[in-house]
């Protein structure tokens, strides 16, 4: 019960890293809200969590809305201490091949998000006398990957907004940190081979690139999402944690 009675809301949380984040806060002790644009999607994880768990319909793309998902979970949970950012896409292609409407879609569902997000919810964590803003951000942001520009540029924006928010937060008690999945099992990353030309070749391909002999699976950020919240990490702040099964370690010959 690392995280018994923080109020926390996740972003993207009706599936992949999202959900399963919800899930484990929720049996650490969290209270939680589960947002996602879709809202049945949303539904069915807080139904999953059971309890007092509650789902909120945010798109997290638009303020107005980010503003009136977060005052909704926070009037159901009585504050707020944990927000995690999760909420993401991925758009294949290169600077050539992308079209602005792409880019602008990317950036604003990948980095535009946290910003309205976290501003929306810093008077709350302020208010319950500081807490945690949890984002994922990708190896992706520290490690080029062809034909994925936008969602390359979106992560590497997410590193240091998230080193920005730490020392503006340091002020009054508001921790900031992310974390940089590898290829992990979800449906974005699944899109992404489906993109390929070869889908089982690239899945396989991506795999193999691991040290450690498999891709990631949702499971294991969030394990890197409860400790980053819980009062393990106090003293952690503004870190961008890798999760990556050992990919970014350097050449890897197996």
């Amino acid at each position: 019960m690392r995280l018994r009675d923080k109020a926390t809301l996740v972003t993207g949380g009706g599936s992949g890293i999202g959900r399963e984040t919800a899930l484990r806060f929720a049996a650490e002790g969290a209270r939680v809200a589960v947002a996602d644009v879709r809202a049945e999607a949303a539904a069915t994880t807080a139904a999953e969590i059971g309890g007092d768990a509650v789902a909120v319909t945010i798109d997290v793309t638009a303020r107005a809305s980010v503003e009136a998902g977060v005052a909704t979970a926070v009037a159901a949970l009585g504050g707020l201490d944990v927000l995690v950012c999760n909420a993401g896409v991925t758009i294949v292609g290169s600077v050539m091949d992308l079209t602005e409407e792409q880019w602008d879609a990317e950036l604003d569902t990948n980095l535009k998000s946290i910003f309205l997000c976290a501003k929306a919810a810093w008077p709350h964590l302020v208010a319950g006398g500081g807490g945690s803003i949890l984002s994922t951000a990708s190896i992706a942001g520290t490690w080029a990957i062809p034909d994925d520009a936008a969602y390359c540029a979106s992560k590497a924006g997410v590193i240091m907004l998230t080193k920005c928010m730490a020392l503006d937060g340091a002020k009054v008690n508001v921790r900031a940190n992310c974390v940089c999945p590898g290829y992990t099992q979800t449906p974005m990353i699944e899109g992404y081979f489906q993109a390929q030309p070869d889908p089982e070749g690239a899945r396989a391909f991506a795999a193999g690139m691991h040290p450690l002999g498999r891709l990631g699976v949702p499971a294991d950020h969030a394990a890197a999402f409860v400790y980053l919240a819980s009062d393990d990490a106090a003293w952690v702040t503004g870190t961008a944690l890798v999760v990556d099964g050992g990919l970014t370690c350097g050449v890897w010959g197996g």
